[in-house]
Order: C-alpha cells, then sequence, then structure tokens
C-alpha cells in the first residue's frame, strides 16, 4: 500500500479504545501509537507511558514520533490547550482548541454562549460566594440543579430534592472543595424534567455534521437510581428520536450553534457533543462537551460505514462539508458497562479479569479501566488484565434488532468476571417516566 499513516491518540480509556478500533479499519493507517493507552489498546497498538493531562510529555512525544494526525480523546488536554501545543508544531490535531473548549471546562461560558444565541437551556444563575447562593436556595423551586463551573469528571452535577439536600450540597461544592476548583463557581439550574438524549456531531469551520444518535445511562443502578457516572452503558440508535424532534435539534439547536460559533469567532474543529433533555416543550440543551462521549463512542463508532481517519483529516482543513457521512442503518448496538465495585465512589483497583477471550461472536471488549499484570509475581501470567479504573469494560454487542444486540452484549457480560464487578441489568430499555 506505501505510505500508510501513523497516528497519536492521547488517551487511555474506553473512548480511545474505540477510536484506534475504528482508525485501525482504516486502509491508510499503519502505525497507532496511544498515550498512556490501555491492556486493550495495546494489544494493537504502540502504547507510551505519559499521562494524557501531560501536556509537556505529550507535547514531546508528538515532536519525537512526528505523527500525521494527532486525535485527543478526553476532555482534560482539550481544556488545557494541548492541542494549540501540538499545532504549534506544525501537526494535524483533531479536537478544538482551549478557546473552543471552554464549552466544556466551563458550564457558565456555554450557558452564556446558549443565553447568547437564543438556543433553549434551562434557566440559570452563577454564584462564586457560598452565602450569595444560600440565600438563594430554591430560587428555581425543587429538585435544584448545582453544577460545579469546571471539568468534575462528569461527576459535578448535584441535584438537591429539598432545602436540606440544598445546603449540603452548597457545603459540598464550595466549601468542602469536593471538585476541587472546579466549584470554585457553581451554576444553579432549573430543573428540566423529561428524558436525557445525547446527539454527538463532527465539526469544523465548513459544517456542523450529526452523528447518529446514542442514549445514555448516568446513574449507577437498574431503574436509573443512585447517584450519577461517566455513564454506565448506551445503546444506539435512540429509540427516543423521531423524525419530528431530530428536525427541531437540527433547526433549533445545530444551527444556531454553528451559526454562534461563526459570530463569536470559535474556530471549532472536533467532535461537539450535545446533552439533552427531551421535555414537553421540545428538545432543551444540558451541555456541551468537547469530544467523543464515553461510552456513546463505543455504541456509535461501529456504525459509521466512513473512513473515520479520512473524516478526521477532513476536519483538520475544514473538508467536512464536502463528505458525505454514512451509517449502517441495519445494525444496532448495545454497550453495557463493567464497573469496579464501589464506583462512583472509592473502589478496588489490581484484580485479574478473567474471560476476555471467552466472549461470543457479535461481541467486542472495550477496554476502559485496565492494565497489563507486571508485577512479576509467580502466579501471576504474563498476559493477565487487571482492573484499573472504576469503570473498566464496555462490552459492545451487535444484532440487527435493540433486543438482539443487548442480549449479544449481556451474553458477553456473563463471561467476564473481576472481583466486585458491577453493572446495570437494564441498558437498552428505555425509561421515559420523566415527562
Amino acid at each position: 500500500m506505501g505510505n500508510k499513516k501513523k497516528i497519536l491518540i492521547v488517551g487511555g480509556g474506553g473512548r480511545e479504545h474505540a477510536i484506534a478500533w475504528k482508525l485501525a479499519q482504516s486502509a491508510q493507517v499503519g502505525e497507532i501509537v496511544c498515550a498512556p493507552g490501555n491492556a486493550g489498546i495495546a494489544a494493537f497498538c504502540r502504547c507510551v507511558p505519559v499521562g494524557a493531562e501531560d501536556i509537556a510529555g505529550q507535547t514531546a512525544l508528538a515532536a519525537e514520533e512526528k505523527p500525521d494526525l494527532v486525535v485527543i480523546g478526553p476532555e482534560g488536554p482539550l481544556a488545557l490547550g494541548l492541542t494549540d501545543e501540538i499545532e504549534a508544531l506544525g501537526l494535524r490535531v483533531f479536537g478544538p482548541n482551549k478557546k473552543c473548549s471552554q464549552l466544556e471546562a466551563s458550564k457558565a461560558f456555554t450557558k452564556a454562549f446558549l443565553a447568547r444565541h437564543g438556543i433553549e437551556t434551562a434557566a440559570y444563575k452563577e454564584y462564586t460566594d457560598a452565602e450569595a447562593l444560600r440565600k438563594d436556595i430554591g430560587i428555581y423551586g425543587f429538585p435544584m440543579v448545582l453544577k460545579a463551573d469546571g471539568l468534575a469528571a462528569g461527576k459535578g452535577v448535584l441535584i438537591a430534592e429539598d432545602e436540606a439536600a440544598a445546603e449540603a450540597a452548597v457545603h459540598e461544592l464550595m466549601e468542602n472543595r469536593a471538585f476541587g476548583a472546579a466549584g470554585d463557581k457553581v451554576v444553579v439550574e432549573e430543573f428540566l424534567r423529561g428524558t436525557e438524549a445525547s446527539m454527538l456531531c463532527f465539526v469544523d469551520c465548513s459544517a456542523i455534521v450529526p452523528m447518529e444518535s446514542a442514549q445514555d445511562y448516568k446513574r449507577i443502578g437498574d431503574g436509573d437510581e443512585g447517584p450519577n457516572t461517566g455513564g454506565m452503558g448506551t445503546y444506539s440508535p435512540s429509540l427516543l428520536f423521531d423524525e419530528e424532534t431530530e428536525k427541531r435539534i437540527t433547526d433549533d439547536i445545530l444551527k444556531k450553534t454553528f451559526e454562534g460559533f461563526k459570530k463569536d469567532g470559535l474556530d471549532f474543529r472536533g467532535i461537539l457533543f450535545i446533552g439533552l433533555m427531551l421535555t414537553t416543550d421540545g428538545p432543551k440543551v444540558i451541555e456541551f462537551n468537547n469530544r467523543f462521549g464515553d461510552p456513546e463512542a463505543q455504541s456509535v463508532l461501529p456504525r459509521l460505514k466512513n473512513d473515520l481517519y479520512e473524516i478526521m483529516m477532513a476536519v483538520t482543513e475544514d473538508k467536512l462539508s464536502e463528505l458525505s457521512v454514512e451509517w449502517d442503518e441495519a445494525m444496532k448496538t448495545v454497550t453495557v458497562v463493567m464497573a469496579a465495585g464501589g464506583y462512583p465512589g472509592d473502589y478496588r483497583k489490581g484484580d485479574v479479569i478473567s474471560g476476555l477471550g471467552d466472549v461470543p461472536e457479535g461481541v467486542t471488549v472495550f477496554h476502559a479501566g485496565t492494565k497489563q499484570d507486571e508485577s512479576g509475581r509467580q502466579d501471576a501470567a504474563p498476559t493477565n488484565v487487571l482492573t484499573n479504573g472504576g469503570r473498566v469494560l464496555g462490552v459492545l454487542g451487535t444484532g440487527a434488532t435493540h433486543e438482539e444486540a443487548r442480549a449479544k452484549a449481556y451474553e458477553g457480560v456473563a463471561k467476564i468476571t473481576f472481583e466486585g464487578a458491577t453493572f446495570r441489568k437494564d441498558i437498552g430499555i428505555v425509561y421515559n417516566n420523566n415527562l
């Protein structure tokens, strides 16, 4: 084939495994380097132990490797300006610059953007003083939504059912600093009743192109009970999206967002992830993220018919409008996250994962929080894979129907074991009971 392209992927979670897996299918891609990667990614990529948020280390690695494309997976390095640093080396980067990354790094920045451009969202007010916030407890009634302004690994949103819970949330966010500096500013929002949904879009300065829909399950427990997590599973396409809803999202949200980027001088190139609430008044924006959702990417990317490398390169050149992005309408996907016991609180690490090679055909396992066993113990096989994070694995099932994909995913889950493994048993079941 000659002149195969080298890719550097920044990150080491389930999202990055899904991205690497999809890029590896491109006839144009040769070597994939991932930093830091994980045990699953290491099976087909060269992993380098540089932390995703080690900006100097990642920049030095890019300068040394000279890849044809750098793909930045997580939000942290984007918010810290890694795109700008690597572009300064003259390299192509898929992922928005620091200015654009404020759309995820600051809830207040996004709320102001939405208000300025007339995009439907919840009413809100921002606070930097705990006492001022206490005086406004119940400003939009209850439940009361309090969000740490900065990045909090998907966990910085507290929903208080009453005044006492709101008092505790203020203390937790602003005085106890549960999310560190992320809680120095807090955004209080009106509670929206409806069903959460999400839409991923490829974006450059020429176009905003929505991907196939996905449905995420944020809470730890079956029936949408318990604390929020970074996501316990997804399925695609979402059964909550009909033609009318998609048209309203396109007309009232996507077009206005793209026009807003132009008006505000935001040269956004990468992924825009739009968190939505489908309410009786229509879809409203909950949040923007600047990267593939995790685990949404694990359910959406397998359905992409195009060469992902070609799309990513087109985005870096502002040529997205010249592409026709196509999806496998016949394929349905369900991804079930297997998490460590205790997640999203304190959780175990270092447990041996068994059964990874026993999953049936039609099941793909994406690694999120895993590592190779390098302990050198006598009883440790060199191929042992250990748990190394809260969300450990994403088990993807595919099928011609949602039911078939769901059955396949749980068939895969049943084959895999590790100490304290926890997962939801209802991924792929539609909850539409909040309306």
